[in-house]
């Protein structure tokens, strides 16, 4: 298994620098497979939906349809996919950040509540505010 660095999902998927383009390229589409799987951890995932949406403009749609192609292709790992789908439906809708609708999700799957000082996220994602 190949662990994937952000800047190679983001070669990948902008295709903005042809040298590191092709690169990116070659690995994910000949290189991994369903019996050689590259891994997408979550910190490399949030990072390269930073870099989509800071530099690429990159909207809440585009950057789900994105991330939905990433879960469903056969040659990629993703770190706690399950949370990872759970979080895209309220990215999805917009008005809050993915790096909040997961820490949601992944806190669910433990039966735990999240606290936060953030009373936007708290309101649109059901979190409780820290009093």
């Amino acid at each position: 298994m190949i662990a994937l660095d952000a800047n190679v999902l983001v070669r990948y998927l902008a295709q903005d620098d042809a040298r590191q383009s092709a690169i990116a390229n070659r690995l994910i589409e000949k290189t991994l497979s369903a019996s050689n799987r590259g891994f997408v951890s979550l910190v490399a995932l949030l990072e390269t939906v930073r870099v989509m949406e800071s530099r690429y403009g990159a909207d809440a749609q585009t950057v789900s349809e994105i991330l939905a192609d990433l879960l469903d292709a056969s040659s990629l790992e993703v770190q706690d996919a399950q949370a990872v789908r759970s979080a895209l439906q309220p990215y999805r809708r917009g008005g809050v950040d993915l790096h909040d609708c997961l820490i949601v999700a992944l806190a669910a799957q433990r039966s735990a509540r999240v606290v936060t000082f953030d009373a936007k996220a708290a309101r649109r994602l059901g979190m409780e505010l820290a009093r």
